[in-house]
């Protein structure tokens, strides 16, 4: 057994039957997505549009492509015939972006708000005020008509830290939790290989994880 294969059973085998598998392949050479979507993987996560999009042309067309990084709005039309989740919408120009090259596309373009809750600067996302008072004036509904957005995003900070880490990700369950009735949300992404064991512990839905299942990457 391929140890792709093997890591992909092993992080399946510790998630409960409500969440679901991200695996964020950035980076990674088409044979390895192969790989895991030979094992049964389905739902990547990407991070640039551009190589998302190489790989969407080159796999199989089943699989479920998530934009996870940050986007630019010039870059959104070469994924809207296709991208099935953006986890990272987090600005208002970018939500009309979307809508605008959704409507091209005649789809519904699903979204989660990304809110930032990491205390590190390198962090995008909305401020949680912010986007509180974008979910109680309930604009984006009226405003961007094809959108749909099913619930929230956010990173925590990259430290080892449990107590930062714990309050970064109750923060975003708080806001989660007020607002999934109300909206309809279904999906709650936050947690990634080395802190989504910690995340579905307070609500997370969706974990994106990369190198516990594909080995750590080369950048170089």
């Amino acid at each position: 057994m391929s140890i792709i294969k093997t890591n992909l059973n092993q992080i399946k085998s510790t998630l409960p039957q409500h969440v679901n598998l991200v695996a964020v392949s950035k980076t990674k050479p088409i044979e390895d997505l192969q790989e895991a979507y030979n094992a049964g993987q389905r739902i990547f996560g990407e991070n640039k549009i551009q190589e998302m999009t190489d790989k969407w042309e080159s796999l199989p067309k089943d699989i479920d492509w998530h934009m996870i990084g940050h986007v630019q709005t010039n870059k959104v039309k070469y994924m809207a015939p296709y991208v099935g989740l953006i986890h990272s919408a987090d600005r208002l120009k970018l939500f009309k972006e979307i809508d605008k090259e959704a409507e091209k596309n005649n789809r519904i373009i699903k979204v989660l708000l990304q809110i930032k809750i990491a205390e590190e600067d390198s962090k995008f996302g909305m401020q949680p005020a912010e986007a509180k008072q974008l979910l109680d004036s309930n604009s984006f509904k009226e405003n961007y008509p094809n959108i749909n957005v099913v619930g929230l995003m956010g990173m925590a900070s990259f430290v080892d830290d449990q107590d930062q880490l714990t309050r970064e990700f109750s923060e975003l369950q708080k806001i989660y939790d007020r607002y999934k009735e109300q909206h309809n949300f279904t999906t709650l992404s936050m947690g990634m290989s080395g802190d989504y064991k910690l995340a579905i512990a307070y609500g997370s839905t969706m974990v994106r994880v990369g190198s516990a299942i594909f080995g750590e990457r080369n950048y170089n």
